[in-house]
């Protein structure tokens, strides 16, 4: 006696004893779909059958177990090593009949996939408010200021058509062009210095119009007519660009290394070009050049730097290389194989250059590399990863934000640090500085390049700038009465709170401190807000550093250019040899009463700061106002202690969060106060500050503002009239390198505080955690843990559908399945992931925050570049908490897409049912057999056909991610399908089938977001009809096993069940994919792929060990005279 399957009529069961004992019940036997539906070990779980176990006598309880029959009459010698269930005996199917009818036992209802239990339910909900905050936070809170400028420009574009296909394999995907600037120059003859712009991801030749665009209006209004600038070297910038279609480099390292090999072609013919007297206007008597200026923006940055790496590389022809907003230190996405093999080679020969012991070693001596980065409003690629701390040593290159910029001061995005008005104006300065087309390089020597660019792009208060004073000499004489009442005393400090009041020249002297007065540590500063005296302003005011000069008799006054005589012709009188520091002046961002941002349009102030030991020299500092009349202008100056001015906080990092950081300035405080707080250093972390009411009865000479600023990258932010402001930074961040050399971690943060002094009162300073904002920050830093970790989820939920078909013949739903996971796998993996995270943060050198003891090798003798590739990417043991918050939105995601997929396949699925008439149901793709249908495709000679067409064409023209689109389209429609089944026969055997195939849909899904990178770069190659194929990406083996999987879930057939010992093995790749995921799916996340590619090889072999393979079979089925084909036509119902 047969039981009936729960839903199914009183003539489906009668039906099904015809079947099972007339003359067609050799159909059911050889199919394997069909035959599970019979079996009883597939049809019941675990309870019911230890209901049926309890009611038998113990003879058919033996009889009733569900190992694999070893006789079966289609069990192939595979299938019997595996030890797969597909047709059970005739002894135990038949015990199987007699217990139902014995206990008079009916299947319950399956459970639905919709279905949601409360622990997911909550988990869903908790992961939802929790990633909503996190965007939320992302793009409302601590968002810096934008204050860029417009700029105009009137582009001209000349097409160099000469660059053909005989100079570069690449000339009819990629084109040259020469800009020129409408009204300035529009002569398409090069006669400067040569400037290759590269543009970076899908981005167009024309952004470098906005440079070249103030480059041509600046030398031809200043420069040209400027004798000095002419004779030193000074000529116009030739902008060349070239047009890459587009292209997109950030996901295809293949198409970075390929712009690489055409700029470095586009080189060769840029320099030929300067050799053709009809192309060329230059001066005879200049060299031609040899080596080409490279500005590259984004990825150009990064192909600029390929440049010196491929083979057709001409030595020395790239000397200088700025760039804006480039992800030097490792790749924006890791989801291409190629893309992070490049970047490993590069900066393996970047590292490897510099950390020779001679320069004859180094290919790169002569090279310097400038980083600008864009900072938080950056919102494509993380600023972080902008740094060359561990490519470049100080030397050569520095890493610098647009907020620190003098003149610039606000942050830029992604696209606008190409055409912020204020920061194209600092990067032509200093290309102008950096040129001399006297030398063959057209560039000064690498040192010189080196002090222009920090001259430009730094603040002037960071340790590597360099002061002018010490290599100048004398030119200024200074002559003053022996009774002048002008000299301060030791140690007092210089207030004038209203300039030119006397109407005269007047002339102020501080004594410089000598070396047995000044056990502390002293430091000179001054602030005005007037202009000092510079040759290019020339103002009424200036600071001279001088020394006492006895001009004996005989002697000449003419090796000074400045006579300044304020004797009066007395005949006491003191003579001073001065220099002057205003060409040290640093500029600081305006700062009054009505002040709202840093880049407002106003005069900046002017400020000087020198350590004693720097000017020991020196007898005096003198402050001379010119002023002829009294004008709106005030000035400081002063020599104060460092142990006053500088204050070191002691708070770890749980104190600053916990309790905040609460200090007190006193009032009689310097004009500068430098707080180091060690303690904060992460990206990760944001804070608030606050600064009380500063309360002056005279009125203070400006507000106060203050700079933050770590020391590497070199990152300041001005804050003006500061009463409150948001303090986040681009210090330690995850998944970033270490440094080239090692640096100090007690650096930190730092907040410059700048008051007026004069006023005597004190000044509250507090910061506090913002934790709200500190979420916001995990987009940028752990964007590309969002597609890694839900496959941590997935993989173990997938794991424990097996473990259980493989014990009850039950495939659960991917729901039912994730809510066990949720119980006990994904708890006890995030808690070792957790535990392994403290354990490497613990092994290695440990941050300075107090969270755990310090330890670790100082003398390492090499650098490992990769200690940060996995897990959180940080060493600092404070993030543990991230392991598990980011397990928690991934589960959370798991849900959502898996019921987003269960909508999009009921939806194909009442599609397919509304095409597909109610006859063609019945006898074509489901036929009536027994007491459920069958699932039947295209011909087995068909598919096979198909499948061998697309892995040629993969191998041969597409690449295999198109391949695997495809497979994912296919797996939709099978998964509606098997939904259609499910809900008509609503058997065991269909929901298994459904279930399956649908939780392997949830797993391509999340796999796709990989291949759909290199897809897009491919179609955009068709698009600008670029047929080439790709050289990489057509290994058939990288898709075969996914087609395969794919390819028999068309056909219905559902998995075997593995009860011998290789089920372990289904349990171990799962549970390495979700290891792996969990430790190195951020940083090489292409891996993934081609873990769930092993997974599925296995799944194959599983499949097909149940299907009995042989060549005989498949040479019947491509001669369409098989079984298997025959079975798979209409046939009648008996």
């Amino acid at each position: 006696m047969l039981r009936r399957v729960s839903g199914s009529t009183d003539e489906d069961e009668l039906e099904s004893r015809t079947h099972a004992t007339g003359p067609h019940s050799r159909d059911s036997e050889q199919d394997p779909f069909i035959a599970g539906k019979f079996d009883t070990s597939r049809d019941s779980d675990t309870l019911d059958r230890r209901k049926i176990e309890k009611a038998l006598p113990p003879n058919q309880v033996n009889s009733l177990q569900w190992a694999a029959s070893s006789g079966g009459a289609h069990g192939s010698d595979l299938e019997k090593k595996l030890g797969t269930t597909t047709v059970q005996g005739d002894s135990a199917a038949k015990s199987g009949a007699e217990a139902m009818d014995f206990a008079e036992w009916r299947r319950p209802r399956l459970r639905s996939p919709w279905k949601c239990s409360l622990l997911t339910l909550t988990t869903t909900a908790t992961s939802i408010i929790l990633l909503l905050s996190i965007v939320s936070s992302f793009f409302t809170r601590q968002l810096d200021p934008k204050g860029c400028k417009n700029c105009l420009m009137r582009p001209v574009f000349g097409k160099f058509d000469g660059f053909d296909t005989e100079h570069t394999r690449f000339a009819s995907k990629y084109s040259l062009h020469l800009y020129r600037e409408g009204g300035i120059n529009e002569d398409m003859t090069v006669r400067g210095v040569p400037v290759l712009f590269i543009t970076g991801n899908a981005g167009s030749h024309k952004q470098v119009r906005a440079i070249a665009a103030e480059a041509a209006h600046y030398f031809a209004e200043h420069l040209q007519t400027d004798e000095t600038a002419i004779r030193s070297g000074v000529r116009d910038l030739d902008f060349f660009t070239a047009d890459f279609n587009e292209d997109i480099t950030a996901f295809h390292g293949q198409t970075l290394l390929d712009q690489a090999e055409y700029l470095n072609d586009a080189i060769s013919y840029i320099l030929s070009l300067y050799h053709d007297p009809q192309r060329q206007r230059k001066d005879p008597g200049l060299p031609d050049p040899t080596s080409v200026v490279i500005v590259g923006h984004s990825m150009g940055g990064i192909v600029a730097r390929t440049m010196l790496t491929v083979s057709n590389y001409q030595a020395n022809s790239v000397n200088t290389i700025v760039t804006l907003s480039t992800p030097h230190a490792r790749p924006p996405v890791s989801f291409d194989a190629d893309i992070i093999s490049t970047y490993q080679k590069i900066n393996g020969y970047w590292r490897q250059a510099y950390s020779q012991k001679w320069a004859n070693d180094n290919p790169l001596w002569h090279v310097t590399l400038v980083s600008i980065a864009g900072g938080g409003l950056d919102t494509v690629v993380p600023s972080d990863y902008a740094s060359l701390a561990s490519l470049v040593p100080d030397t050569h290159g520095f890493t610098v934000f647009t907020s620190t910029v003098p003149g610039v001061w606000t942050g830029s995005d992604h696209l606008s640090i190409l055409w912020c008005d204020q920061l194209r104006k600092k990067v032509v300065r200093a290309l102008f500085d950096v040129v001399d087309v006297r030398r063959s390089s057209q560039t000064k020597p690498r040192a010189e390049r080196m002090r222009y660019f920090k001259k430009w792009l730094l603040t002037g208060m960071e340790s590597i700038t360099e002061k002018t004073l010490p290599s100048k000499e004398p030119s200024t004489l200074l002559t003053l009465e022996d009774t002048s009442n002008t000299i301060l005393a030791t140690g007092d400090r210089l207030v004038l709170h209203r300039l030119g009041q006397l109407g005269k020249l007047r002339t102020y002297l501080l004594p410089v401190p000598q070396s047995q007065d000044i056990p502390p540590q002293k430091k000179f500063t001054f602030i005005s807000n007037q202009p000092l005296d510079t040759p290019s302003a020339d103002s009424s005011l200036d600071v001279l550093f001088c020394s006492v000069f006895p001009l004996h008799s005989g002697q000449s006054v003419s090796l000074f250019s400045m006579d300044m005589d304020l004797s009066e012709s007395s005949s006491g009188s003191t003579r001073l040899a001065c220099k002057s520091a205003n060409s040290d002046t640093i500029q600081l961002p305006a700062s009054t009463a009505s002040s709202s941002y840093a880049f407002e349009d106003a005069q900046p102030f002017s400020y000087l700061q020198y350590d004693v030991d720097d000017i020991a020299e020196y007898q005096f500092v003198a402050v001379v106002d010119k002023n002829p009349a009294p004008v709106d202008g005030w000035l400081v100056a002063e020599f104060s202690d460092n142990g006053h001015s500088q204050i070191q906080t002691q708070a770890g990092l749980i104190q600053v969060l916990t309790t905040g950081l609460y200090l007190n300035l006193p009032a009689d405080r310097p004009l500068m106060t430098d707080i180091k707080i060690p303690a904060v250093h992460s990206s990760l972390l944001v804070y608030k500050l606050r600064v009380g009411v500063q309360v002056c009865s005279d009125g203070a000479l400006f507000a106060p503002f203050a700079r933050q600023y770590i020391s590497q990258p070199y990152e300041s932010k001005y804050f003006v009239n500061i009463k409150e402001a948001d303090i986040n930074l681009h210090g330690v961040s995850p998944f970033m390198p270490p440094p080239l050399r090692s640096v100090s971690r007690n650096d930190g943060l730092s907040l410059q505080m700048w008051s007026d002094p004069s006023c005597g009162t004190s000044m509250h300073l507090s910061m506090r955690i913002d934790i709200l904002g500190s979420l916001g920050k995990l987009v940028m830093r752990y964007r590309t843990v969002f597609p890694a970790v839900p496959l941590v989820v997935i993989a173990l939920v997938l794991r424990k559908q097996f473990v259980i078909h493989d014990q009850t013949g039950i495939f659960i739903t991917f729901a039912e399945s994730l809510d066990l996971c949720l119980r006990t796998s994904l708890p006890v993996l995030l808690l070792a992931m957790t535990v392994f995270s403290i354990s490497l943060a613990s092994s290695a050198t440990p941050s300075s925050n107090g969270f755990l003891p310090r330890g670790g090798n100082a003398t390492e003798s090499a650098v490992d570049y990769t200690k940060n590739d996995l897990l959180l990417g940080s060493q600092d043991p404070f993030f543990w908490f991230l392991i598990p918050l980011f397990g928690l939105v991934g589960a959370g995601a798991c849900v959502l897409v898996n019921y987003a997929a269960l909508a999009i396949v009921q939806v194909f699925s009442l599609f397919y049912s509304l095409v597909v008439s109610a006859p063609s149901l019945l006898q074509g793709k489901y036929q009536r057999r027994g007491a459920g249908y069958t699932f039947s495709g295209a011909s087995p000679r068909r598919r096979l056909v198909i499948t061998l067409l697309l892995f040629f064409m993969i191998s041969t023209a597409i690449p295999y991610q198109f391949a695997y689109i495809v497979a994912c389209v296919v797996q939709l429609i099978t998964d509606a399908r098997a939904l259609r089944a499910a809900q008509e026969a609503r058997s065991t055997s269909t929901c298994n089938f459904f279930n399956y195939t649908h939780s392997v849909l949830v797993l391509m899904l999340w796999v796709l977001p990989i291949n759909i990178p290199v897809l897009v770069v491919w179609v955009h190659n068709l698009a600008v009809h670029w047929l080439t194929p790709f050289s990489s990406h057509h290994n058939v083996l990288s898709i075969m096993p996914f087609v395969l999987l794919v390819e028999s879930l068309t056909g219905g057939t559902m998995i075997p069940r593995v009860q011998s010992k290789f089920r372990h093995i289904t349990n171990i790749l799962f549970f390495t994919l979700a290891v792996y995921a969990a430790l190195y799916g951020v940083t090489y996340a292409y891996q993934l792929h081609h873990l769930a590619n092993l997974i599925c090889v296995w799944l194959v072999v599983v499949q097909l060990s149940s299907a009995g393979l042989s060549l005989a079979k498949i040479k019947q089925m491509l001669e369409g005279t098989s079984d298997v084909v025959d079975d798979a036509r209409s046939k009648k119902r008996p």
